[in-house]
């Protein structure tokens, strides 16, 4: 079992190949939503990846070549904008994890899913851990991976649409953000469910 911050449950001992799955981008008003999976080797452990708090912008941007170098098998999948206005946040956020599901080259035998809730993956079983970046490696990993994967997208979006300064607030609600959109009202990539009004 990987290393955790606390002792490893009993339950787990016989899962030698556990998927840590998470998403970014659920709380954004432009933008996808990226879901990643994530199986680390039993005997992975690494300090910073439950240093969520402390990260500097430097030391992410290592972590996630680190992770892709040392995971048995690790995936990246988006939901761009127009399936997040079709479906939704919530199923949206699903099936960004669902889809990188789908891509692992390796088959997980026990998924540890970030949050409370969490759709059934064909027939494997899954445990969902609120704040589970902080527990689990595995987690901990797809949650850095979703995060920068989707913050390097933001970024390139940025040039195209510069006024909005994604390249800072990365599609979320921020008070220039949303200041930017009473000026110049919203783009294609920004969410139908975001009425651009202060709440």
């Amino acid at each position: 079992m990987m290393r955790l911050h606390k002792p490893p449950p009993s339950e787990y001992k016989d899962y030698h190949h556990i998927a840590g799955c998470d998403h970014a981008g659920t709380g954004a008003i432009a933008g996808p939503i990226v879901g990643a999976a994530v199986i680390l080797p039993n005997a992975f452990y690494h300090e910073a990846l439950y240093n969520n708090k402390r990260r500097t912008t430097a030391l992410p941007i290592h972590l996630y070549s680190m992770i892709q170098q040392h995971a048995i098998s690790w995936s990246i999948a988006m939901v761009d904008h127009e399936e997040i206005n079709r479906n939704g946040v919530p199923n949206s956020a699903q099936l960004a994890i669902h889809n990188a599901l789908d891509q692992l080259k390796t088959l997980p035998n026990l998924l540890l899913v970030a949050g409370r809730s969490f759709d059934r993956y064909k027939a494997i079983p899954h445990q969902c851990i609120p704040q589970g970046d902080k527990i689990y490696a595995a987690i901990a990993a797809a949650n850095i991976l979703a995060k920068m994967y989707r913050d390097r997208y933001m970024e390139k979006l940025d040039k195209d649409f510069p006024a909005y300064g994604w390249k800072k607030n990365k599609g979320y609600a921020t008070p220039a953000h949303k200041q930017i959109i009473k000026q110049f009202g919203t783009t294609l990539y920004h969410r139908k469910s975001f009425d651009g009004k202060e709440k």
